[in-house]
């Protein structure tokens, strides 16, 4: 690589990176295609050229630092490397998909159009409706699966450099990375990307947790060493008198995955016993199958330890559906502490941290991207989804969640044959699974040869037989117990075809009423009776008419006006109501309405007579918790914890609308908090609870309930606190009263 003269020392920064990823790329199993990457880099060098990142860069340090994780972290080729160096060159210059073409090949203008639809700009200023951004990502993912695997190596990069954004932006870009982009990657397989998604966003949303977790690891790490080693002392010698080749390390739980598990449990982290694994993974050996060596290694520990027979898991015989394949055992360690241990072979770990990319590199015909079966499969999961005519975006995204990020369950037909079906799914999915007939007439199911209902949850190993009756069709509930989109989608679109069947119906029998009346059957007329009966339109009038909700009467009187007019008064509010919330949607968007500056955070202030804001009943942030504002229709600004599942919602649908928030001093104001109290039953622990509540910390109860069995007793308690701090006090006094064994802050 002949290094050339630098106008600057800018030059000289992105000559270096480009030469650290020839030499990345050099060093992969895939085809050398150099030239086309370096045509490709001096493209996007020239078309990027004067423009500038947030933290003072040059712009093309980002498209190259895209094309090294697409290299390195995702095993892709010199196509993809390509694209993600071109990625932004359509969507930030004059450049064209077009020239794109002409310049380099129809494949690679296909994946960086495909990259473009569903891109937000330099700035990402107008990248704000990610459902729908979402819901084109998938469409396009149906002609090239690089598309996704580019997008999630740009969205990793975007998180790296986060800290240059302000923060309202932090919060929106990382709510979204938690709530798309990390469940993506997690589901191609990605884990060690995931695992990073999850960690940045949780960095930025909670710094305080997240440098707590930290230092709690950093602390007990020469504990965890000590277990590691009394644990591997007796089992390496027994593996090497194996003949095995391998490396025994541990694994540690990611600070997110250990946040979430004491937010799921309400525990602190000294009692999340699996922060760490022991992971051994071996060399394959000629002639024995990976699977037999897992098993043997199984052998050899459970002949030193006690096993935990609840915690066996079996992803060698039957891999995860993203591909993933090891051997999962938990084991009583010789310091009296369970040890969950992990087997795989190199290319099975291979396959875990870099999901369906690490395929390529086993490849012997070194071709530079081969999809795999498991992604045929994938892809046609999506397309079914897609079927679905315009869903609403964010019903759409849960469907996605619910449908492809869950883990599955594996169920066998009458004959034997296995279907995977996701966590939680139904008799009701299975039929709907097995043929669209077979679910619209479905009347039960047998499952294991039992009779259940169509809402019946399976279970893994369980084996269905569907009960069919032609005089069966589809009810309106059945959406409430069908998980799969699939089923939704078919369900869905046979009540949209009947309640057309009906409306057409009921609209028959309005006309024949207006000819019996005398009456014309005029638009002006439907709308006045339509109006009269309550409704804003004639569509659920004549269906109201079919299905006998509504009798037409008197027509004349109600043509004429002479009818009592209250519901001409409910209806004219009625339709107000919905003309003004169009206003703020459509006219007059609400964060103009409220002129609120974004680039510094909004003070939550509070006196006697005035707060500035609204506090969520979703999650009821208090004084002192990591929280935002979102600005809703009315132009109030509502306030939810940053953790908030609804808040993540928000984030990933209404960017723009989302501020950073900063809590004024709220010593006058009071706030509901609930307190969950959990310990022996001893006489006199209650009394003990509400004195110290009452007289150290001057809080007012509202509510208190305490359950006592079998010697142990859980309570709940509500009371009007200031702030979060009231909160850590108060756990902190009530630990320490004896026969309290917990205390933590739960959402009433």
């Amino acid at each position: 690589m002949g290094h050339e003269e630098f106008s600057s020392l800018e030059d000289q920064m992105i000559q270096e990176e480009f030469n650290l990823l020839l030499n990345d790329y050099i060093h992969t199993n895939h085809r050398r295609k150099i030239d086309r990457i370096r045509k490709a880099f001096n493209f996007a060098n020239e078309a990027h050229r004067g423009v500038k990142r947030r933290n003072g860069d040059p712009y093309i340090m980002h498209p190259l630092a895209v094309a090294r994780i697409v290299c390195n972290e995702l095993g892709l080729g010199s196509t993809s490397i390509c694209c993600a160096l071109l990625h932004d060159v359509v969507e930030d210059t004059e450049y064209t998909v077009e020239d794109i073409k002409n310049m380099f090949d129809e494949k690679i203008a296909q994946i960086v159009d495909g990259l473009t639809k569903i891109s937000g700009g330099i700035l990402a200023e107008h990248a704000s409706a990610q459902a729908e951004n979402f819901r084109k990502l998938l469409l396009t993912m149906s002609s090239d699966i690089r598309v996704v695997l580019i997008k999630i190596a740009d969205r990793l990069h975007n998180m790296r450099t986060l800290s240059s954004m302000p923060p309202a932006k932090q919060y929106k870009i990382a709510g979204e990375t938690l709530f798309i982009y990390a469940p993506l990657a997690h589901r191609l397989g990605l884990f060690a990307i995931k695992t990073e998604l999850e960690d940045l966003s949780f960095k930025y949303e909670h710094p305080a947790e997240y440098e707590m977790i930290n230092k709690k690891l950093e602390a007990s790490e020469n504990m965890r060493q000590l277990l590691f080693k009394n644990f591997a002392k007796p089992v390496d010698p027994k593996l090497k008198a194996m003949g095995l080749t391998y490396e025994m390390r541990t694994r540690i739980k990611s600070v997110y995955s250990i946040w979430n598990k004491m937010q799921a449990k309400g525990i602190p982290f000294e009692d999340i016993y699996d922060i760490f694994a022991v992971r051994i993974i071996f060399e394959s050996k000629d002639g024995i199958d990976d699977k037999n060596l897992c098993w043997d290694i199984y052998s050899a520990i459970t002949d030193i330890y006690r096993i935990r027979p609840d915690r066996i898991r079996d992803w060698v015989s039957r891999p995860k559906a993203n591909g993933y394949q090891a051997l999962h055992l938990t084991v009583m360690g010789p310091d009296g502490q369970w040890i969950e241990i992990q087997i795989r072979s190199k290319k099975m770990d291979d396959i875990a941290e870099k999901g369906f990319a690490a395929h390529w590199r086993y490849k012997e015909n070194n071709q530079e991207i081969e999809e795999d079966t498991e992604l045929d499969k994938w892809l046609q999961t999506i397309m079914e989804i897609l079927e679905s005519p315009n869903p609403n975006s964010l019903d759409f995204l849960d469907t996605i969640k619910m449908n492809l990020f869950s883990s599955e369950i594996f169920v066998f037909t009458p004959k034997g044959d296995l279907k995977t079906l996701p966590q939680g799914a139904t008799a009701l999915d299975f039929a709907y699974g097995v043929h669209t007939n077979v679910g619209h007439n479905c009347i039960g199911a047998k499952v294991n040869h039992r009779l259940v209902p169509l809402s019946h949850p399976l279970s893994s190993g369980d084996q269905i037989e569907i009960l069919t009756s032609k005089s069966q069709h589809p009810e309106p509930e059945w959406l409430n117990f069908v998980t799969t989109a699939k089923a939704r989608t078919k369900i869905d679109a046979y009540l949209k075809r009947s309640r057309k069947d009906a409306t057409k119906k009921g609209e028959g029998k309005l006309i024949a009423i207006f000819n019996n009346s005398g009456v014309e059957f005029t638009p002006t007329n439907i709308d006045k009776v339509a109006v009269y009966y309550g409704f804003p339109e004639k569509e659920p009038l004549f269906y109201a008419i079919e299905i006998e909700d509504v009798i037409p009467d008197n027509i004349k009187k109600i043509v004429s006006g002479k009818t009592d007019n209250v519901l001409f008064k409910y209806v004219k509010q009625a339709l107000g109501v919905k003309s003004k919330q169009q206003t703020i949607i459509h006219e007059q968007p609400a964060e103009e309405k409220v002129k609120i500056d974004k680039s510094k955070p909004y003070l939550l202030t509070d006196d006697e007579f005035n707060r500035n804001y609204v506090i969520a009943s979703c999650c009821k942030p208090i004084p002192g918790d990591d929280a935002l504002g979102f600005i809703n229709d009315d132009g109030n600004v509502v306030v939810h914890k940053r953790s908030c599942p609804i808040a993540m919602r928000l984030k990933s649908s209404f960017g723009e609308r989302i501020l950073s928030t900063v809590w004024s001093n709220h010593n006058k104001s009071s706030f509901e908090a609930t307190l969950e109290v959990k310990g022996i039953d001893s006489i006199g622990v209650l009394n003990i609870i509400t004195k110290t509540i009452s007289e150290q910390f001057n809080v007012n109860i509202q509510r208190l309930l305490i359950e006592a069995k079998d010697g142990v007793f859980e309570g709940k308690i509500k009371m009007l606190v200031h702030s979060v701090e009231d909160i850590q006090k108060m756990c902190i006094t009530l630990g320490k009263i004896k026969n309290i064994k917990s205390v933590a802050r739960v959402v009433d």
